[in-house]
Parts: C-alpha cells; structure tokens; sequence
C-alpha cells in the first residue's frame, strides 16, 4: 500500500498540566535527564576502567547504561521543548518517524538485555562451576548483539506497519513524544488491524521476556535456598534484588500501557513518564547504591584523580578487610 500522507509536521501535545507549571516541569525533567546521562555515563566509565567489573554481569550492565542514556535522549528533550517555546511541541514527519523506531529499537532491545542478565545470574547461582565456560567473552557478545539485532528488528516492524498508512489530517498527537497507538488514532484509514498486530507484537515480545525472567528468578530462588549459610544467602539474594527491581519499574508501566483495553491518552502519558524518564534515572542509582562492587570501583576512579592519597589507602584495606571477612 502506497502512502498518501499529505501530513508533514505533527503537534506533540506533551504531558497535561496547568500553564503555571511549565517552569518547575521543565526544571524538574531538565534535572532528571542530566542526572540520567551523567549517572549512565559514569557506570560505564567505572566499568570500563576498571578491571575488577570485567565480568558478564558488568558486561551486560555497561549495555544497559548505553541503552538508557539514550532511551532518555529519544523522549525527554523533545518532551521539554512544549515546556518553554509555544511551538516547540512541532515535529516533521520523517523526525516523527524517526523517534518512534528509536524509542521502539532501545525499548525492546533493553526488554531483551533485561531477559539475558536474569539468564545470566541464572548460570551465575544455578550453575557456578560451569558458568565460565557458559558465560565466556564469546557467548556475552552473541547475546548482547541478539538483543540489539532483535530490538532492531521488532521496532521495524512498529515502525513499518504505523507509518505505511495515509495521514492527512488531524496532525496532533495527544502524547509527548510520538509512539504507535496516539499516531495510529491519525489515521485515515482503518487502524484495527494494525491495533491488533502492535499488541500482539508488543504483548508476545513483553510477555515473553517477563515469563523468561519469572522462570529463570524461580529457579535462582530454589538454587538460593540450598545454600547453607545465611550469609551466603543473603549475598546471594543481594546480587539479584536490584535486577528485580529495575525490570518490575519497566516491564508494569509497558503492560498498563500497550496491553490493556480503553487506553487513555492523558493516562498513558503520565504512566509513560515512569519508563521512559524514570526507569533510565533508577537504573544507575540502584545498581550503585545497591552494589558493593561498583561503589568500590567509584571510590576507586575518584581516588585516582583526588590529589589526597588517604582515600585510596583507605579503600585498600577496606577492600582486604572484606575479602578476610568472606567465606
């Protein structure tokens, strides 16, 4: 089917609130976005330099800062634009396009990573003595490069089946950033197909991965539970609470969102908030604050480039304390 749209800028209608709030929304989000960018830029500076974090779990975790630096790039600028400049909700066709296969592309490809890191600490607690040979440099980069091929591929087909329909008036969209079911209600012809492949599509993909995740958490739960001491168990039971929490704040806001009858467009904008400008937030701060490793990598880094070499000292024999402490 050829394309008949005679539509070449969309209206982004942003977020619904009062005018008295386009300051203090533009300063909150503004805030929010740099500390997202700065915090994913800082955990794969720390992962990168050092040696310690080369390992699959940080492997994969440097691809998560990667994807959530620029999940937040795809929405939030644009989302901020309304806030200060009275024409600033425009965007061309083709820049529409565009936003919708990138947001779509980092959005299932970080559905996808989320699905191999729980296989990953699967093999790590299940399987300990057969997980370097299981999880070695090879089998990390084929399944980080499956994720991104898949998330390519799956947002194609999004992308594809949204745009090859006519528009040609109205040409606003009730969001604040251009996604699959606000364009589709644009449309000048019969949506309901394109409705159905788009849940089906999305639901499959999400629901998929969740119950992957809930099988591979069941089977890591059965693996923790036979471990004999308590301390070993709470370890255990450490290194896989912040993966929990990070995968429930993005995969319950999608499902509200894509999968469920009578959707709202004022509603789905608010709860999109969580998973588009929150979640790549949460990201760096939980595995931060939540992980003993990686705090010892950011004292570490900062030690290097402090001129007072106490710090350093200091975090030495901290770190050899712990490692007399360990089992």
């Amino acid at each position: 089917m050829r394309n008949m749209s005679v539509v070449t800028t969309f209206i982004l209608t942003g977020l619904p609130h009062a005018p008295a709030l386009d300051i203090p929304l533009f300063g909150i989000f503004l805030v929010i976005y740099v500390l997202t960018v700065v915090g994913n830029l800082l955990i794969l500076l720390v992962i990168t330099v050092d040696s310690h974090l080369h390992t699959p779990m940080y492997y994969f975790l440097a691809n998560l800062s990667f994807i959530d630096m620029w999940f937040s790039t795809v929405t939030v600028p644009k989302m901020l634009m309304p806030l200060v400049s009275p024409g600033g909700g425009a965007i061309s066709f083709h820049s529409c396009v565009a936003q919708l296969y990138s947001f779509h592309f980092l959005g299932s490809t970080e559905c996808f990573l989320y699905t191999v890191m729980s296989y990953d600490r699967y093999l790590a607690i299940s399987r300990p003595l057969r997980y370097a040979s299981l999880m070695g440099g090879r089998a990390c980069a084929l399944l980080a490069t499956a994720t991104w091929l898949s998330g390519s591929l799956h947002s194609a087909v999004q992308t594809t089946l949204t745009f090859r329909l006519p528009y040609c008036g109205p040409s606003q969209i009730q969001h604040y950033f251009c996604d699959g079911p606000p364009i589709l209600r644009l449309a000048c012809a019969d949506t309901s197909m394109n409705e159905m492949v788009i849940f089906v599509n999305i639901g499959v993909v999400a629901l998929s991965c969740f119950l992957l995740i809930v099988l591979s958490y069941v089977s890591i739960v059965c693996s923790i539970l036979k471990i004999r001491t308590s301390e070993g168990r709470c370890r255990a039971f450490q290194t896989c609470t912040s993966h929990c929490i990070v995968v429930l704040c993005f995969f319950v806001p999608c499902v509200f969102v894509y999968l469920r009858p009578g959707s709202k467009d004022a509603v789905d904008g608010i709860v999109a908030v969580f998973y588009t400008v929150l979640t790549p937030l949460l990201n760096p701060v939980v595995y931060t604050l939540r992980n003993k490793e990686v705090k010892k990598a950011l004292f570490k880094v900062r030690s290097q480039y402090s001129p007072n070499n106490e710090e350093s000292v200091k975090w030495t024999l901290d770190a050899i304390r712990e490692l007399r402490l360990e089992p």
